[in-house]
């Protein structure tokens, strides 16, 4: 099959972009830096509909995962990645007679801050969302829905909490923070929540780009390594593995939440970029329950993880203990 996937430079997008290889696709991948990966590369912003035009050219499938992903900046720029870059994709697939879009979410465009024990992929709500990401990966994600027809098959995709060795997003900052004595328990650090492996992810999203219009289209779909664990153990294993001192100290929920909502005024008032100590968002994510029901995504992706908890672990200290050699 010959597969766009945007986004390859993360490390996600990489880690799909070279399963697609190695399965023997012809794979394009497109982001505004080089990815050096072994196929067809086309340098550009998602936004831009010269370069998406040149990139979706020839395409049977494309794989979106190119997106702004933070916790600060200014809303403007989170539209322009994240819902301007897919309604651009979007009408440059149509028009180039692609076949099947695989739009990647996240599943916090359902999540309001309230306990997810067991759920499915509900609805994506841009009012309840927290955050410019969440709010505008929930617009992204209904853009490219609304687009699903009989001449482009579109399938959404949520991987919850991804991460593996060479994550910057949430395995290094975690690591960070309990370096510096920044990385508190919330509360009682039992609420249970969901992650996947990264290799587990990229495997999903494969297996997505080969359901999409077979098994599967217009709807959402979360997927996680169906291994829910509490919070506390998830912090423990991550700091472990990266040789550094779990989290001993506990904050009360309702400071962290109250903190996290002062934190958010004070860095949108002051146009502050650098990452905060806190946000209401991440005291949400430490305290609250999140994890999902995999059975339909399994039964509708034929798919099922094959790293898991305990071999990702593994893999991290032993990335941690060679020095963190880049992926």
């Amino acid at each position: 099959m010959r597969v766009l996937v945007t986004g390859a430079s993360g490390l996600l997008g990489r880690t799909a972009a070279e399963q697609l290889v190695a399965r023997g696709d012809d794979v394009t991948v497109m982001q505004r830096r080089t990815a050096g990966l072994a196929c067809r590369e086309v340098l550009g912003d998602v936004a831009d509909p010269d370069a998406v035009r040149l990139a979706v050219r020839g395409q049977d499938a494309v794989l979106h995962l190119a997106a702004k992903v933070d916790v600060v900046g200014p809303v403007e720029e989170y539209a322009r990645a994240n819902v301007q870059g897919t309604a651009t994709l979007v009408a440059a697939a149509r028009s180039a007679g692609v076949a099947r879009f695989v739009q990647v979410s996240s599943p916090s465009v359902a999540h309001a801050g309230r306990s997810l024990s067991g759920s499915g992929a509900e609805p994506a709500d841009p009012a309840t969302a927290r955050g410019h990401y969440s709010r505008t990966k929930a617009e992204s994600e209904l853009l490219a829905l609304s687009a699903d027809s009989a001449d482009l098959a579109v399938l959404a995709v949520r991987p919850h909490l991804v991460w593996g060795p060479g994550d910057t997003q949430l395995v290094a900052r975690l690591v960070s923070r309990a370096r510096s004595g920044r990385l508190p328990l919330l509360g009682h650090g039992a609420a249970l929540i969901d992650t996947t492996y990264v290799d587990d992810a990229a495997s999903a999203l494969v297996a997505a780009v080969d359901a999409c219009g077979s098994r599967a289209h217009g709807e959402a779909l979360v997927v996680s390594g169906g291994d829910p664990r509490p919070v506390a153990e998830i912090l423990e294993r991550v700091c472990r593995a990266a040789g550094v001192a779990p989290p001993q100290r506990r904050v009360p929920v309702a400071v962290a939440l109250a903190a996290g909502s002062a934190v958010d005024r004070l860095w949108a008032a002051t146009g502050r970029t650098d990452t905060p100590p806190i946000t209401r968002f991440l005291a949400e994510q430490l305290s609250t329950a999140h994890w999902f029901d995999q059975r339909h995504t399994r039964a509708v992706l034929q798919w099922a993880p094959a790293v898991g908890l305990e071999a990702g672990f593994e893999r991290l200290a032993t990335w941690y203990a060679a020095g963190c050699p880049p992926r």
